[in-house]
């Protein structure tokens, strides 16, 4: 299983990343990102899958139905403040234009149409400080377990240059309430500034996943299964953008018993 997808040049609709259940070989989460200039427009049908569109950077507009949400977004990169996000339900034909050059994520996993559409707005979301020393890191959730969805958690988080995050290693594949929840997961990372790098490694009990990856600006790593700590080099700051969905809507994780000294 490749872990590691890469971004390509963008195709005529403007996307620059895709990962299906089809392409992961898994059951919930879909993630995608488009570029787009100012004026270009996308149009989806969410068909039995919810949404939330995250703004990385620039601003957009977006008709869900007969309701639109305007000036959504606007930060100049993911580094920047939290922004607006929207939530479109199952069942709905959207259609998002870009009001500037816009950077835009697209998280999606199954539902049935049971919400409505409404902004996430950027004011309300939860904000953390996680972690000691160079185990710090600066956490946004855009949409909990304790917003409404049907199957999607979407976080995201800033890792400072030199530290470490998702540490110490933690895993939620195992459906063992209350215990651990089993979700599956993609990292979509960004680097300041672009031409960095990262680590991050993902790996089972059993080690029948083990693999470290060199993840430069803009690649994407699925998790489908076990431990996935990153690391981000003395220089570069680390954005990761976190879609997760599975059988139960709710976080709950296991640290490595190797590493949950620390913690003690």
């Amino acid at each position: 299983m490749n872990l590691l997808v890469r971004p390509t040049a963008p195709d005529a609709s403007g996307r620059i990343l895709s990962v299906t259940p089809e392409s992961a070989g898994w059951s919930h989460v879909g993630f995608e990102v488009f570029r787009l200039g100012p004026g270009q427009h996308l149009e989806r049908d969410s068909g039995t899958r919810e949404f939330c569109l995250v703004p990385l950077s620039g601003s957009f507009r977006v008709d869900v139905g007969g309701t639109s949400f305007a000036d959504v977004g606007g930060r100049r990169s993911p580094f920047d403040a939290a922004t607006d996000s929207v939530y479109v339900p199952a069942g709905a034909r959207f259609t998002v234009t870009a009001d500037s050059e816009l950077e835009l994520a697209l998280c999606s996993a199954p539902a049935k149409g049971a919400l409505p559409a409404r902004r996430i707005n950027s004011g309300a979301q939860q904000t953390e400080i996680r972690g000691q020393g160079t185990n710090t890191r600066h956490v946004r959730d855009i949409l909990p377990a304790t917003d409404a969805a049907e199957s999607l958690l979407v976080v995201e988080v800033i890792t400072p240059a030199g530290h470490w995050s998702s540490y110490p290693p933690h895993k939620h594949d195992l459906d063992a309430l209350p215990e651990e929840s089993a979700l599956e997961e993609t990292y979509y990372h960004r680097i300041d500034p672009p031409q960095g790098f990262a680590f991050q490694r993902v790996y089972t009990d059993d080690r029948s996943i083990d693999e470290t990856m060199a993840v430069e600006d803009r690649c994407c790593v699925l998790v489908p299964r076990g431990y996935h700590p990153v690391g981000a080099p003395h220089g570069y700051r680390l954005y990761y953008l976190n879609v997760m969905a599975g059988p139960q809507r709710i976080w709950k994780f296991r640290n490595d018993p190797a590493h949950d000294w620390m913690l003690r």
